[in-house]
């Protein structure tokens, strides 16, 4: 008995093998435009002899503009890539900026940032969605790594607990080396000399003090008897912001 593959055939000399190549329907319809164009006309059978001019260039009959494929003047087809890269499952209906990027990184026209913000603008997907209105978050900058216990501290206010021997509130200070932490009860209202009177009496006699204390810019900590007794104590504060929160942990 032979098996399937020993029954197999070789190919007769008459047989032609032909490989075929897809090409997307727009971008078709993208070629055809510049017949009906005379300004890209032109350029197609400049490039088609000097082959780049000018960081336009022609790469298998598509004009390209720094390797992106060149829509100029061609606003159903801007319409086209817009739709398809903003409000298709692909696009996700991404903010301004994202879709922007998104397009500029295949394609390129004039004007075609104003044209993705209007799109954009005007989608009512994105109308009805609840974007962030914030700044893009920047690089992390990472604090730098104390040499030893008790050099580098960071303080902090945990508030709103519930009322115990008359204090509702605790002052969390961290050793930033080694993690270790002291709470230390207190109770509002309290003042910057009398969280700085805590510190002496709870962190001071255990640890001294220490080089550099991170901090928020809460109201104690921006006081001008907090500040004057750091500088008397020679020890640095460095105040956190609201976009470099892990800061103060």
């Amino acid at each position: 008995m032979e098996d399937a593959l020993s029954r197999v055939q070789a190919p007769s000399d008459q047989e032609v093998l032909a490989v075929s190549q897809l090409q997307p329907a727009w971008l078709q319809a993208v070629t055809d435009a510049y017949q009906t164009n005379p300004e890209l006309k032109e350029l197609l059978a400049a490039l088609s002899i000097k082959g780049v001019i000018d960081h336009f260039s022609l790469t298998n009959g598509v004009i390209r503009y720094k390797n992106r494929i060149w829509l100029a003047h061609n606003n159903s087809a801007q319409q086209n890539v817009i739709q398809a890269l903003h409000a298709s499952p692909l696009g996700g209906h991404s903010g301004i900026h994202a879709t922007y990027i998104r397009v500029k990184n295949l394609f390129a026209w004039p004007g075609l940032k104003k044209q993705v913000h209007s799109f954009v603008s005007q989608c009512s997907v994105c109308q009805q969605a609840k974007p962030e209105h914030v700044k893009y978050p920047g690089l992390l900058q990472p604090l730098p790594v104390p040499e030893y216990t008790w050099q580098v501290v960071s303080l902090d206010f945990i508030e709103g607990l519930p009322t115990s021997k008359h204090c509702n509130c605790l002052l969390v200070v961290v050793d930033k080396f080694s993690k270790y932490a002291h709470f230390v009860p207190l109770s509002h209202p309290f003042t910057a000399m009398k969280v700085a009177m805590l510190y002496m009496d709870h962190i001071f006699k255990l640890h001294g003090l220490p080089q550099t204390i991170i901090s928020d810019r809460d109201r104690i900590f921006t006081s001008q008897l907090w500040q004057e007794l750091f500088r008397l104590s020679s020890t640095h504060l460095k105040l956190s912001t609201s976009y470099h929160p892990q800061t103060d942990g």
